[in-house]
């Protein structure tokens, strides 16, 4: 596999926020339903993932800087370290004073190396002490729990209208596996889902999926925090006479009365109908009103000013 930096872009020393940017960018780039006619978009879309399944996780970023795992996430074999192997006497096979050769068990030369590669390279994060791979005073130290897969990135675009009603949304995982998911109440642009379980298989289960959600611009209400904020058209003489005039909401439309001799200097507040924070409890949608002509012209409003203009 390619170094993750340069899978997604970026320098050694970028901070988190440029590798999310960068994860984003990508991921949005080659995400298999924008490229249904590219049969290479799932491969470079799963390479980006695992990519920032690395830089994206500090612990895993920095084991990465440091060597100890390879740009498949998997531990390197370092070498046996310290010259010899710790816990054994002056022959490690049979006869020293750490009295680990075959009147404790050991098994022959060729199993019983193959036994200590096999621990070098597969129970590097099982917490073996002291000694070898494992390896205790001579002894075996027991394996410990079996690791669980590695953890898969994705993401998924959801609408200001899916996060207030808490919809299911469809996520595509790198494996070709799609999952309807139910948004957490409160969800914010950038948080991430973890689904459990469904991530690569391993020995002591599958890792999980990693989800990153997007908000994508509305094309009515603006954002502001838990707040929204509405620009709504209103007719000239409904300003000036007030009116029944019916508002979008995330939900559905409702009716609101508009004061009469209103300029759009001040905006009407509409409660609790925002976006929710955790606790489930909804902003509120902010209305201004925009004075609009009608584009073909008014002639008996144009006769009414003039004359009153004469005056």
């Amino acid at each position: 596999m390619r170094d993750p930096y340069d899978v997604l872009g970026v320098s050694r020393s970028a901070s988190e926020d440029e590798i999310k940017k960068a994860f984003r960018k990508l991921a949005k780039q080659h995400h298999p339903d924008q490229n249904k006619d590219n049969p290479k978009a799932k491969d470079a879309f799963a390479e980006v993932n695992s990519a920032y399944e690395i830089l994206g996780d500090k612990a895993q970023r920095a084991k990465f800087d440091r060597g100890e795992i390879g740009a498949d996430g998997k531990p390197r074999f370092t070498g046996f370290g310290g010259g010899g192997f710790e816990g054994f006497g002056g022959d490690p096979f049979g006869g020293g004073r750490g009295g680990a050769g075959k009147a404790r068990g050991a098994p022959e030369f060729d199993d019983f190396l193959t036994d200590i590669l096999g621990q070098a390279f597969g129970r590097e994060k099982r917490g073996a002490r002291g000694g070898f791979g494992g390896f205790e005073g001579g002894r075996g130290a027991g394996s410990g729990p079996a690791e669980k897969g590695q953890d898969v990135a994705s993401s998924v675009d959801v609408t200001l209208e899916e996060v207030a009603t808490r919809a299911k949304v469809r996520v595509n995982l790198p494996s070709g596996k799609t999952l309807d998911v139910a948004l957490p109440e409160g969800v914010v642009d950038g948080q991430q889902i973890r689904l459990k379980g469904q991530g690569h298989a391993g020995p002591g289960g599958a890792g999980d999926a990693i989800v990153t959600v997007h908000i994508l611009p509305h094309a009515q209400f603006r954002v502001e925090g838990r707040d929204l904020r509405l620009d709504l058209p209103v007719a000239l003489d409904e300003a000036v006479l007030g009116a029944k005039v019916r508002v979008p909401t995330l939900e559905s439309t409702v009716e609101i009365t508009l004061p009469a001799g209103t300029t759009g200097a001040k905006s009407l507040r509409l409660r609790g109908k925002g976006l929710p924070d955790k606790t489930g409890t909804r902003g509120d949608l902010y209305v201004h009103p925009r004075i609009t002509l009608p584009d073909e012209g008014d002639a008996e409003l144009e006769a009414f000013l003039r004359a009153r203009k004469r005056r």
